[in-house]
């Protein structure tokens, strides 16, 4: 699947998440990738609800066009100390 259909999928969900989605494991592997999303809706949730929320997101594609997706999630103030980014 697409990152750019994954993430719009995510965005469509969460309308004020930040979302970046790559192929884990280069530009040949379709269907394993990982997703940094950054959303104010996690706040006071646990990261397995956190997760299931993108996964609620994604419906039906996890079971068909994605094999694997690598998540990281945090809220925006949790995302001010992180390692990651949007670059």
């Amino acid at each position: 699947m697409n990152p750019a259909d994954v993430e719009d999928l995510i965005r469509e969900a969460l309308p004020d998440a930040r979302v970046r989605v790559r192929r884990a494991r280069g530009e040949h592997d379709d269907d394993h990738l990982a997703a940094l999303v950054v959303s104010p809706a996690f706040e006071d949730e646990m990261l397995v609800n956190q997760h299931q929320m993108i996964y609620d997101a994604l419906e039906g594609h996890m079971t068909t066009d994605i094999h694997a997706l690598e998540l990281k999630t945090y809220t925006p103030e949790e995302f001010e100390d992180a390692p990651e980014t949007f670059d």
